[in-house]
This record gives structure tokens, sequence and C-alpha cells, in this order.
């Protein structure tokens, strides 16, 4: 039997929530300026116009290679955003499967003249190989936004867009491989963060400076600094490796020290080049072995347990946001309007819920 007063408590509060919700909703379509919010949220009529004036919105995004899959994601991204704001995209980079600067910036000399281009969004992984590209394009009025690797000295840095990863993330990659040590209780041994320094890519360069700090201090916290060895070269930005050779390198590397239990590689070259090493030389499960981005040849080492775990970045919003800061610049003045896309620690246990929609 139902109690009364139970159903009359729960009525009223029916009642009163109802009320509640009714004294609470509403419709805003007026801004407090006096102008609809529907006529401000259309695009200006002469955004289609500009630069090319060709009634249509073109872009165009250069990479410094093509050829390795890292950049997919990213291309994936810029051609969602292109498509959602009725732009289209020109998806560039090197050919090559490695780092080819000078391919880039050839490329970007071609476009940076094309007159039916009306954004320029480009990867700047050398310092100071830019600043010629950006002084053109805007003096031709084709404005810039820049991705993934961050060159702070860029001309007009402040002026100009970014979306990407702070290199401060590889810090979580390192305090990984220490916990990895001690899960393992691997008391002792050598710890090697192999790179092409040569290269001059600030960005890299940067990561495995903040690796090697986050492993040295999550050593010391843990009361084992002493009994390890960790070698990022003279400069802690990485022991230098020929890039053309990079297995064959980190398999010297490993072979020459004798007592490797960890190591750490700050890009899509030396990450894979590490769980190849560690394959062929019979240390899969045994060598903590971490590395950045998750590109195909990361995600099936994380699977095959030749990588311990991988930092992804994000790519596919490096290839999204930047569409939308161009098209943001032209249509509403907003510039420089900066993504931080984070960091994602993903290991053998978790790399089956990643790249389900082409995100990594």
């Amino acid at each position: 039997m139902c109690n009364p007063v139970l159903f009359a408590v729960a009525a009223a509060a029916l009642l009163f929530g109802t009320a509640g919700a009714s004294a609470q909703s509403g419709s805003v379509e007026t801004a407090v300026g006096g102008y609809s919010f529907e006529d401000a949220a259309k695009e200006h009529p002469d955004t289609r116009k500009f630069h090319s004036a060709d009634g249509h919105l073109t872009f165009a995004i250069v990479t410094q290679t093509g050829g390795n899959g890292f950049f997919d994601p990213l291309y994936v991204g810029a051609k969602v955003a292109a498509n959602m704001i009725g732009a289209e995209i020109l998806l560039l980079g090197s050919e090559a499967s490695t780092e080819d600067v000078a391919r880039q910036i050839e490329i970007l000399n071609q476009i940076v003249h094309d007159p039916t281009i009306d954004g320029i969004i480009m990867t700047t992984p050398q310092a100071g190989a830019y600043d010629d590209i950006v002084k053109t394009a805007m003096a031709n009025g084709i404005p810039v936004a820049t991705t993934n690797s961050f060159d702070a000295t860029l001309l007009d840095r402040s002026r100009i867009s970014h979306t990407g990863q702070d290199a401060s993330a590889a810090a979580i990659a390192g305090e990984a491989l220490v916990q990895c040590l001690i899960d393992r209780g691997i008391e002792s041994g050598t710890i090697v963060l192999p790179s092409s320094t040569g290269a001059g890519n600030v960005e890299v360069n940067n990561r495995v400076i903040a690796a090697f700090n986050a492993i040295v201090e999550a050593l010391n916290d843990a009361g084992k600094l002493a009994n390890f060895a960790v070698d990022a070269g003279p400069q802690n930005t990485g022991i230098d490796l020929d890039p053309n050779e990079p297995v064959a390198g980190v398999m010297t590397l490993l072979e020459s020290r004798g007592d490797v239990v960890g190591a750490f590689g700050g890009n899509a070259l030396w990450t894979p080049a590490i769980a190849q090493a560690s394959a062929q030389l019979g240390l899969t499960g045994k060598l903590c072995a971490f590395g950045f981005d998750l590109g195909p040849a990361q995600q099936e080492a994380l699977r095959s347990g030749d990588l311990t775990g991988a930092i992804g970045q994000q790519p596919f919003l490096q290839g999204f946001w930047p569409v939308m800061q161009l098209y943001l610049q032209i249509d509403r003045g907003i510039s420089a309007a900066n993504l931080d896309t984070r960091a994602q620690l993903v290991k053998q246990e978790t790399v089956a819920s990643i790249g389900q929609r082409y995100e990594n």
C-alpha cells in the first residue's frame, strides 16, 4: 500500500523541481550589445574572397616527412577540419621516411608563391630554417600557422599560432622507465638515450633533455641513482648516432655497453630503432624500452613487447586545430590561439585502445 505521506512529499518534490526548472529555462538570443547570436555566428561575406578570391579557401599543410606514417593522423585531422569549414586542403611533405627539411623547404618555397593558396601550415623542426618562408608569406598576404615542432625563434613567433606538444611531456616516459626498472627488480645498470643531435631538431633535443632529467630525478628519489649510469651524451640531448643506420647504431651501442637496462628514443626514428635492436638482441621483456610517438612501427612494437611504452602527442589535433586557427584568423581576426596537445603514455596493455579513428 502506498504511504500517503511519502506520496505527498514525492509529489511536492516533483512539483517544485518542475517549477524550478521552468523558472531557470529561457532562451538568450540577443547579445547585450544588441546584435543577435544567429547573425554573429555567420561567416563574414568576404571570407571566401580572401587572398585567392576564387570563392573558396585553400590551405596547404607541409611536414618534414610524409613517408613514415607518423603524420598520417595529422593529415586526417587537417582533412576533417577542412571538410567542416568547406575548405580545400593540400597534404604535402617530403617523400622520405626520415626527416628531410631541405625537401620540405623546397615545397614551401613553391606554395608560398602560389596565388591559389590562402594559408600555410608547417612543421618547424629546424630552428632558423623557416624565417624566409614566413617573411615571404606575410609579404604575399598569406597567414601562417605552425604545428608539431616548435621553433621559439621563428620570425614573428608571437603573432603565429602553434599547435603541438611541449617537449617537457617526455618526462612522463622518463618517470615510467624508472618505474619499469623498479617493477622488474633491476637494481643497477646503464640507461642510454640515443639520438641524432646533428640534425638540429630542437624539439627532439628538448625531449631527450626532459627525459634525462626525469630519469635522474626519479632514480634519485628512489635512492638508486648511484647504482645507475644515465647517458644522454655530453649535452644531455642524446648519444649521437647515424640516423641513416638507426637500428645498427642502437645495436652497437647496447652491445658495447654490455649492461644496458633502459633506453629512451625521442622521436619516430629512434623509438622503433630501440625496439628492433632490442628484439634482435633478445632483450624483449628485459630492456625497459621507452620512446616517443605512436606511429605504426611503435604500435606494433608495443603489441610485441619489444617496446615497453611510448608517448603520444595527439597528432590528429596537430592537423585539425591549425586549419581552424587559419580559418579563425581570416574570418574572425583571431590569431596566436595556441593549443598544447598534451601527452598520452601507451603501454602493451593499452595499445589496443588507440588508433580506432585514425587519431594516433
